[in-house]
């Protein structure tokens, strides 16, 4: 998050970092109340194919998106060189808008926010804001503060990383991951991205989820050119998706099924195949309701956790595992996207052939 009243916005410089999936940080702290139940769960977010075979996931992935604009968190209050207090974008500027140009000057970042600022010769400010479906313009006076720095008192944010599962690759190397969109920590809008990568990573620890406190994973992402694997192309309510160039390095075993129609799945044995350290492994679980008619399509199939192993090292489900592939009778049925914070050992998975739909959508199969 950076305070644009600061001055100090900067676009992202690519380094060694720790990712932790916590309540709270971007994309891993997605909630919503269940169906009618209202139960309360949270997202979890880390060879040649036929028309509906992939070659199934179940690797973790560092994932590194850059907002389509300048997303603006919130406005706040900023101190003028008088001494007066000011809060110039008030009830102008909205907490989801994003910023993609500032006196007539198209910007991406916040690097050429603040470095427009820095150079500005007068005190009005014209921004072309994007809210929704519409793009407008609004006029207001920066403050001018102690140093001569001209602040407009916005807090913005233009990009998102973390952890999160890949669920499956398809004859064209497009994949599908999470399963749930990215959704912004602050404003919980489903975050417009111009562009992204994913990244090699290693799981290090693991969090255990207990009851009221789901678990997480953390892992170690490296963000340079040699971890790269792909490009994310479009971020959705039912996962992310794009093109895995280093098709060898992340799918190592190259396991290929069919995607089940969701009328074959039932009820009973099924599995989850997920990465808690060096190896991709199943896990036992239980489908315990199927709804093909589901009203959030990231909550079509209820899952519970019955493989001690795994209960022994996580709890249950925990964030980071958004995208586990789902397996039933040799077919890929789903991909898990939330746990249930009062009961780590059940949550939701979205339908695979949903997913698929999703990432064959205006392209060749």
């Amino acid at each position: 998050m950076t305070d644009l009243k600061n001055g100090r916005g900067k676009c992202w410089k690519k380094t060694a970092v720790f990712v932790t999936l916590l309540v709270g940080v971007f994309f891993s702290a997605m909630q919503s109340n269940g169906r009618e139940d209202k139960r309360n769960e949270e997202a979890v977010s880390t060879g040649s194919t036929g028309e509906n075979t992939v070659l199934v996931g179940g690797m973790p992935v560092g994932i590194y998106m850059e907002t389509d604009g300048i997303l603006v968190l919130d406005t706040q209050e900023i101190e003028g060189e008088d001494g007066e207090k000011y809060e110039p974008a008030r009830h102008l500027v909205h907490a989801g808008d994003y910023i993609v140009g500032i006196n007539e000057r198209a910007v991406e970042c916040k690097k050429d926010l603040t470095e427009e600022l820095a150079d500005l010769k007068q005190e009005e400010v014209v921004l072309k804001l994007r809210r929704g479906t519409e793009e407008l313009e609004v006029k207001m006076d920066a403050v001018k503060c102690a140093g001569s720095d001209h602040k407009l008192g916005i807090w913005i944010r233009d990009n998102v990383q973390g952890l999160g599962t890949i669920t499956f690759l398809t004859g064209n190397s497009k994949f599908g991951a999470l399963g749930h969109g990215i959704h912004d920590a602050d404003t919980s809008v489903l975050m417009d991205i111009g562009g992204g990568s994913l990244y090699k990573t290693s799981i290090r620890s693991i969090l255990k989820g207990e009851n009221g406190m789901p678990g997480s994973m953390e892992g170690m992402i490296v963000y340079n050119r040699y971890n790269r694997l792909g490009t994310v192309e479009k971020n959705t309510e039912m996962g992310i998706y794009g093109t895995i160039e280093e098709i060898d390095a992340l799918f190592e075993e190259q396991i290929p099924v069919q995607v089940a129609e969701k009328e074959e799945i039932h009820t009973g044995d099924a599995t989850i195949r997920c990465c808690l350290g060096e190896e991709v492994r199943e896990y036992g679980i239980q489908i315990t309701e199927v709804d093909p008619n589901a009203k959030e399509e990231n909550k079509g199939i209820v899952l519970e956790v019955t493989d001690p192993e795994l209960m022994d090292e996580t709890g249950g489900i925990i964030q980071g595992m958004s995208g586990s592939p789902i397996l039933q009778d040799g077919k890929l049925i789903g991909a898990v996207t939330h746990v249930f914070v009062n009961d780590p050992t059940k949550g939701y998975g979205i339908f695979a052939e949903t997913m698929l739909e999703t990432v064959c959508d205006g392209q060749e199969s």
